[in-house]
């Protein structure tokens, strides 16, 4: 038992980083301190005034757990990765969790490759962005490609020079097939090098370059080759033009301004690469209802600089914030070298942060209503709900089940998750049904409720003997209400199957009419009716649909695959290892049907006698 006084006496007085779980042992909140024994103690402290949404969270927590670190520093980015890989409810959470894409230049190969790429790795390749639009990247390559004629395979060069004729993009004329030996690798990375110069937005250098080739090619009467220099100059130039120059000393900075409304906040980002602007993004921050302007930044720094792999020379921002130093030290730390956190009040700089508030403001404006539908559908129909049955408001995952059989043949269960009214794919699971024969929805639904919550007790057993956090578990988290596709019969079976495991949790029939459409609610004996209007209704609905499409498409898989197993069942001579080799060699029963005694020869483990039966099986007319 965890007695949270006790363990308060125990913290120390060092830095690191405090982890709160509730009492499905779920992480629900993440924080770093300076000193854990005071930081910690300051959340169960009667006269702390804590702000609502703290005080919700604090009679949420039964235990939790600490990592002690060396540094303060050491702490924030521990804390950045936690809160990104476990996203607990209760912290501020940064919602568009991008990659940007990026050009990468492999120019340690003889014949350097051009590639798109969403990570950047500590190697020998040149990288240029981020892209805030993935279009944009692709069609830069692509011209590039026209113009500079580079390749675009994955061929081993030069091992493989002269293997395999030249791909498409040699006879259209947009690669000069180093593959065959056309071009010297000398002669190829000189192409690269004005490539580089490109992709670093020095137009104007690679204009000259280009216009003085076009003026050789005339002089020299190729007419052909001097309108094609001509066109690569004039693709170069509308490009030069796309970008607006932001500062003369072409540096690398991130613009960040943000606009809040409620509990949402919308921060908009400019993105100056060489002193241009390349393009902007936004992003939307939940739970800062409770935050200060300040802490909506620097929750927004920590969230979106842990996951982007490149960090620029300067950030210019709206708001101060907290604990600039380290974060400043650990971004420097990310980026190779110094890092330089601006928050402008007057210049230049000062206009731009305006420009991206203004931004923001139009963006929040214009997707507010967005926004608010969506948080009405999910959140808004959970928490209708949860009211209409007298359940915690607290209540976030539900679980529905359905079971679907032919006539009882190939019988299968679904298991659908839906967590603050979205559904988790993650979380489905499917069910075989095993000990069942024959058409009989009741018991094969008592024996999928019985094997998933058995699992689950199980897992809690094993992951508590090794020392090991529930999130371990593929069973472990159990739902807060299930939905059964059914009234009063199904409920039952649930009620009794959570009995016997000495379980208590909520448990609803979806009801449907005559028409099979959903009808309302059976929960503790009493039919439900639901407004057909309201997002309650609708979130039934979807539910309801889903599960009953997840059972549905198992158990078309699975009659598939007896189908084609019983036709192969009927040839004489053929067993399941030849069954099977025949299926993956031919890939379906249609195929088989047409391969000649030849064909059939070519199957793993197939004589003459098989490969004879197989052929009069499926062409004998006699």
């Amino acid at each position: 038992m965890f007695d949270i006084k006790e363990e308060l006496k125990k913290l120390p007085l060092q830095p690191g980083v405090y982890i709160m779980k509730d009492r499905y042992d779920t992480i629900i909140y993440v924080g770093k301190a300076i000193k854990l024994k005071n930081r910690v103690r300051q959340y169960f402290q009667n006269s702390a005034n804590h702000m609502p949404k703290i005080k919700k969270m604090v009679t949420q927590i039964t235990h939790f757990e600490y990592i002690v670190t060396d540094s303060e520093l050491e702490a924030l980015i521990l804390e950045c990765n936690l809160i990104k890989k476990h996203r607990p409810k209760y912290n501020s959470l940064l919602k568009d969790d991008k990659m940007y894409p990026y050009i990468k230049v492999m120019v340690d190969e003889a014949y350097p490759r051009i590639l798109l790429t969403r990570k950047m790795v500590k190697d020998k390749a040149k990288y240029f962005g981020p892209y805030t639009n993935a279009g944009a990247a692709k069609e830069t390559i692509e011209i590039i490609q026209k113009i500079w004629k580079v390749r675009s395979c994955n061929r081993n060069l030069p091992k493989d020079i002269g293997k395999e004729r030249p791909c498409l993009n040699y006879h259209i004329q947009q690669c000069l097939a180093p593959c065959q030996g056309y071009v010297s690798s000398e002669d190829y990375k000189r192409i690269i090098d004005d490539v580089l110069v490109f992709l670093g937005g020095k137009y104007e250098k690679v204009i000259d370059i280009l216009e003085n080739k076009m003026n050789q090619a005339s002089e020299t009467l190729e007419f052909e080759k001097a309108a094609e220099l001509r066109d690569q100059m004039r693709s170069v130039k509308s490009i030069a033009q796309k970008q607006k120059i932001i500062n003369a000393a072409m540096q690398d900075q991130d613009v960040i301004a943000f606009a809040k409304a409620q509990d949402e906040a919308l921060i908009q980002m400019f993105f100056v690469r060489n002193g241009k602007l390349i393009g902007k993004e936004h992003f939307h921050l939940n739970n800062v209802d409770d935050l200060s302007r300040k802490n909506v930044m620097t929750e927004f720094i920590k969230q979106f600089y842990s996951g982007t792999p490149y960090v620029p020379k300067e950030l210019i921002l709206q708001e101060e914030i907290d604990e600039a130093n380290i974060i400043q030290a650990w971004l420097s730390d990310r980026r190779g070298q110094k890092v330089y956190i601006r928050v402008p009040r007057k210049g230049e700089k000062a206009k731009l942060v305006a420009l991206a508030a203004q931004n923001a403001i139009l963006t929040l404006n214009q997707f507010g209503e967005q926004l608010k539908r969506e948080e009405s559908r999910t959140k808004g129909a959970l928490k209708q709900l949860t009211r209409m049955i007298g359940l915690d408001e607290d209540a976030s995952r539900l679980e529905a089940f359905d079971i679907s059989n032919t006539h009882g043949f190939e019988a299968v269960g679904s298991m659908v998750v839906f967590e603050n009214g979205k559904p988790k794919r993650s979380d489905y699971r499917k069910f075989r049904i095993k000990t069942v024969k024959g058409p009989n929805d009741y018991a094969s639904m008592e024996e999928v409720l019985t094997r998933r919550f058995k699992h689950a007790l199980e897992e809690q057993k094993e992951l508590l003997l090794k020392g090991l956090d529930a999130k371990y578990g593929k069973f472990t988290r159990l739902p807060d209400l299930i939905l059964m596709d059914g009234g009063k019969g199904q409920v039952n079976i649930a009620l009794s199957v959570l009995d016997t495991l000495g379980l208590s949790i909520p448990v609803c029939g979806m009801v449907k009419d005559n028409k099979h459409r959903t009808r309302g609610l059976y929960y503790q004996n009493v039919e439900i009716k639901l407004d057909k209007h309201s997002e309650s209704f609708k979130l039934i609905t979807r539910i309801q649909d889903e599960a009953h499409r997840f059972a549905i498409e198992y158990h078309r898989k699975l009659r598939s695959k007896s189908q084609v197993q019983s036709i192969l069942d009927e040839i004489k001579g053929v067993g399941p290892k030849r069954r099977r080799a025949l299926i993956e060699h031919f890939g379906s029963v249609e195929k088989i049907k047409k391969a000649s005694v030849q064909d059939l020869l070519e199957v793993k483990n197939m004589n003459y006698k098989s490969a004879e039966a197989v052929f009069l099986f499926f062409n004998d007319n006699t």
